[in-house]
């Protein structure tokens, strides 16, 4: 079978075959680079040298009086073949390799070589510009250097014809042999430094150590030659003087014993000793022992601190050479031991002490010492009691929550336990000493729960539970051994999980017949009104939630409730005031309603003294945000948000008003209640049941950003994007993602109702919807492709910084979709070139004018809809036109509704809601939106209850253009809409005990 992915044999495929070197072309030779050695001589600043040390070649006949060091330049090979300096000097060779015809590999390791020296030297041996000082070179990067220039054929020359030889391995040893020619023969000792590179042997006098990675040796007869070597680990202080030490040292036979006992065993640390002829038996060694030292100070503080302890009695850190390797390694194996000083607080000194001391204390070559006092550290290893109990609180909608944890019999204060539950602590220490695990399933489940009650804020107050939270709480109950609820608490949350909604017989005051679903939705309300719950109401936009809510006032005025005596509050925005005072005069004429039109302060007269005679109030969201001491001060019944999509904005004033606004019980009706994303569930949810969710961060966390990953991961998969290496990882996104839509759809099913028209409205006509593609004209096209690429060059690198660039990129973006449309919206120099979409507009209309069918006609863009009004004109067709500016909204809509005109031309955001347009039955969508919310609020002008006729829908979309993106984009996020709110109708049936209980699965 053939897999749709890349196989191994395309992998291996794409791969090109090495290809044979070519021969170099042949140019101009190259002049080759020589690294000359030379052993000088560093004559000391006197009172007759001002100038500082100077240095000149050491010479075996002329010792001199200064020190020996090993000098370096270099050299390229003259005319006749020898080699020359011929101005050649580290200053200046950076700057010929032209003009000499150098080597170019060669040149480059000459500048490393002359970096490193300048990065490693430490001293300053005089002014001699011509030599570097291989003495100077204190790291053993030198040594793989000089290996390089081996591989790169630079020639290591010696001076006056001397031989430089670079070995593999030097070794500095003392060896020890019986003195047999002494005057007490075969008793004495003698100790003879051993130096030898790569197994020869050399004189330790004429050496010197570079650094304490290497060495080398020199020699004036029977030629000038020297030898150069790493040594494979540091050169201790004890070798480095050896080599000072050309003649060996006797020990008279007395002293042997003493020698062996005391000085052998510490020399014997820092130095190999050896002998060679076996004529000394030299004494084996006992292994040091390594001891920690553990130190109890008060409040847990236990200091570590570790040394080698010696047969002498000497001591040594524990990173010293000469300790037992094997030892190391024994404690490695162990978890937990820190092998440096260092000091362990609380519950670390706490694990240490119960568990890994008495491992360390049982392990081969290691001694404990304690200072202080010990304390009894041990860990509770039984299973965690788990009890709640909760207490009325005065803060509104919610309750303190107390939990309480036992092990072994001991109490454990749930601050703390909470504290380090929340930081992600693996174990918590007690007052006692004792110490407790929190890996368990207890303690994974109930941070689980506290995180999703938002409570990480709140810790330092204790705990609380919003009295919204019904399925949390439930889900506290099956993790608790017991659970003691407070009275008010249980008889709500009683009242949500064995709730059956009853029938409530329709208000008199509603002179309507409720439909079935909207009597349903009128009953689910007054179970809301009766338990004090706020909800969201989002049945499908053209449903009836207007009529449904009046029901619901009707009801709480008839009841005679203390509360209903009280006024209303209706929210609505300013397009959609006028139309609840309409509507309420037409369902319910026995109420009294008042719309406030203007602020307090322009209206003179007081908001308290319009709302005392008001049965409900109608305001709007701008009115609210000004004068929003003044709502605040009234005590209202309730609070209804109609369009509540306006409070999706949880950083805006609007919003925050209508959280803090006291009333118990707050509605929310919208027919999109997720327009955008997740975040507009959590806004309304914010203002009408305050703790059902956590904090919006929160919230984003567990919810937005895993579901978002999940819906981009089904996207992959749906568009076939998904390779081999990234297959698992977005299945386990998508399942993650599954699991917390379910959840997430668990927690809102008691308090949201929402039925589509697809579902209970069988007497609805069929609406039809059809994607027109319009090609664009040659010129249009060529000129579009244009700009897009100059915009795709803007953009790059932009949009990685989209919160910086967002208005940048969303002109371009904008820019695009108004070129898909008419060239000239972006220019008036392009109004030569003719609109595909106006012309298909026009076919489309001619027809549906023709038979006598009224259309409404949506754009985002008042510009273009000014251009489709210009062609009705030419065409002599009559239309009404509708935008933001339009001053007398009614008066343009009643025209429309009772006149002649057969089009309506609306700009989309001033028709997404408010309006009842059944008179039309064609809806042209001239350009899509990516908010599949916005584009339905269009269509459901029309598509409503009282329409009598088949709606058909147009979306015209220009091919090859931006706008194929915008569609790909809404139908994501139309996904994203129906795996939350419409799969399988799940809000859109009256609530259930079944239901609520649902929301108790883990």
């Amino acid at each position: 079978m053939q897999s749709d992915g890349p196989t191994w044999r395309s992998a291996v495929a794409g791969i090109p075959e090495a290809r044979k070197p070519s021969s170099p072309a042949r140019g101009p030779a190259q002049t080759p680079l020589g690294l000359q050695f030379e052993l000088r001589e560093q004559t000391p600043r006197t009172l007759d040298r001002w100038r500082g040390p100077t240095a000149r070649t050491a010479r075996a006949s002329d010792p001199g009086e200064g020190s020996y060091r090993l000098g370096l330049r270099p050299v390229i090979r003259g005319r006749s073949g020898g080699w020359t300096r011929q101005n050649v000097t580290w200053t200046t060779l950076p700057h010929q390799v032209n003009r000499l015809g150098l080597d170019e590999r060669q040149h480059r390791w000459f500048l490393q070589f002359a970096a490193l020296h300048r990065s490693t030297r430490v001293t300053f041996l005089g002014q001699d510009a011509d030599w570097l000082y291989l003495d100077e070179f204190v790291g053993p990067v030198l040594w793989p250097l000089l290996a390089d220039a081996e591989r790169l054929g630079i020639a290591m020359l010696g001076s006056r014809g001397g031989s430089v030889r670079v070995g593999e391995h030097a070794e500095v040893r003392l060896d020890v042999t019986l003195d047999a020619g002494s005057a007490d023969a075969g008793r004495d000792i003698l100790l003879r430094t051993v130096l030898e590179i790569d197994g020869i042997p050399s004189a330790p006098g004429a050496s010197a150590t570079i650094g304490d990675h290497g060495l080398y040796t020199y020699a004036f007869a029977p030629a000038p030659s020297i030898t150069l070597a790493p040594t494979p680990s540091a050169l201790t202080a004890e070798q480095k003087q050896l080599l000072s030490q050309d003649s060996p040292v006797r020990i008279p036979a007395a002293d042997v014993g003493e020698f062996l006992a005391a000085y052998y065993p510490r020399l014997r640390r820092s130095v190999e000793i050896s002998s060679v002829d076996g004529s000394v038996q030299l004494p084996e060694l006992l292994p040091p022992v390594l001891v920690l030292t553990a130190t109890y100070a008060p409040k847990h503080v236990l200091q570590l601190e570790w040394h080698w302890e010696f047969d002498t009695g000497e001591v040594a850190p524990v990173e010293h050479a000469s300790g037992d390797p094997a030892t190391l390694d024994r404690l490695r194996e162990l978890p937990g031991v820190p092998l440096r000083s260092t000091t362990l607080t609380e519950l670390d000194a706490a694990e240490f002490s119960a568990s890994t001391l008495p491992m360390v204390e049982a392990t081969p070559g290691v001694r404990v010492d304690i200072v202080g006092v010990q304390p009894d550290y041990r860990e509770l290893v039984e299973q965690p009691h788990l009890s709640i109990t909760t207490m009325q609180s005065d803060r509104r909608d919610w309750l303190d929550l107390g939990v309480t944890v036992t092990v072994d019999g001991r109490v454990i204060p749930f601050t703390p336990l909470f504290k380090a539950i929340s930081t992600g602590r693996k174990k918590m220490l007690l007052v006692d000493n004792s110490y407790l695990s929190l890996d368990q399933p207890v303690f994974d489940r109930l941070r689980e729960l506290i995180d999703e009650a938002g409570l990480l804020t709140e810790w330092e107050t204790g705990p609380r539970i919003s009295r919204y939270q019904a399925s949390l709480f439930a889900d506290f109950e099956d993790l608790a051994d017991e659970t003691d609820e407070a009275i008010a608490w249980r008889a709500t949350a009683h009242a949500l999980l064995d709730a059956k909604v009853e029938s409530t017989a329709q208000p008199a005051a509603i002179a309507a017949e409720l439909r079935p679903y909207q009597k349903a939705g009128f009953d689910w309300l007054t179970f809301l009104w009766r338990h004090e719950l706020g909800g969201v109401l989002a049945d499908d936009m053209g449903l009836g939630k207007t009529l449904q809510t009046l029901a619901l006032i009707a009801h709480a005025i008839e009841a005679g409730s203390a509360e209903a005596k009280k006024p209303f509050l209706v929210v609505a925005p300013t397009s959609v005031v006028s139309n609840w005072a309409r509507e309420a005069e037409k369902f319910t004429p026995t109420l009294a309603v008042a719309t406030i039109a203007t602020t307090q302060k322009k209206a003179g007269r007081s908001l308290a003294e319009l709302a005392a005679d008001a049965n409900i109030l109608v305001t709007s969201y701008a009115l609210l945000r000004l004068d929003f001491d003044a709502y605040q001060a009234i005590d209202w019944a309730g609070a209804v948000f109609d369009e509540a999509q306006f409070l999706k904005n949880p950083a805006s004033k609007v919003h925050q008003c209508a959280v803090e606004l006291r009333t118990q019980f707050k509605l929310a009706l919208t027919g999109t209640p997720l327009e955008n994303s997740l975040t507009d569930v959590w806004s309304m949810f914010a203002v009408t049941a305050p703790g059902l969710f956590p904090s919006l961060r929160r919230f984003t966390e567990q919810y937005v950003r895993p579901i978002e990953r999940g819906s981009n991961a089904r996207s992959r998969k749906a568009a076939g994007t998904v390779g081999v290496s990234g297959a698992r990882a977005d299945d386990s996104s998508d399942e993650h993602s599954r699991m917390l839509i379910a959840r997430l759809r668990r927690r809102i099913r008691p308090l949201m109702l929402r039925r589509t028209k697809e579902l209970v409205a069988n007497d609805l006509p069929a609406r039809q919807e059809q994607e027109l593609r319009i090609e664009l004209s040659p010129r249009h096209r060529k000129l579009y492709d244009v700009v897009l690429q100059r915009e795709r060059q803007k953009l790059l690198g932009l949009i990685d910084d989209l919160d910086r660039n967002r208005f940048i990129v969303f002109r371009s973006i904008t820019l695009l979709r108004m070129l898909s449309l008419d060239a000239s919206l972006i220019d008036p120099a392009y109004s030569d070139i003719p609109s595909s979409k106006l012309d298909a507009l026009e076919e489309q209309l001619e027809d549906v004018v023709a038979e006598g069918h009224r259309a409404l006609i949506f754009s985002q863009f008042t510009s273009f809809l000014h251009r489709a009004a210009a062609r009705l004109d030419a065409l002599g067709i009559e239309y009404a036109y509708l935008d933001g500016s339009t001053r007398r909204r009614a008066e343009v809509i009643d025209q429309f509704r009772n006149g002649r005109a057969p089009v309506f031309l609306i700009s989309l955001k001033a028709g997404g809601f408010g309006l009842n347009l059944t008179e039309a039955d064609y809806v042209f969508l001239l350009d899509p939106w990516w908010n599949p919310a916005a584009e339905s609020q269009a269509v459901d002008r029309t598509h409503r209850i009282g329409q009598t006729r088949q709606v058909m829908v147009y979306r015209m979309v220009a091919d090859g253009t931006i706008e194929e993106k915008v569609m790909a984009l809404k139908a994501q996020k139309a996904q994203l809409f129906d795996a939350v709110l419409d799969d399988d109708a799940i809000f859109s049936s009256t609530l259930t005990a079944d239901d609520i209980r649902g929301l108790l699965e883990p």
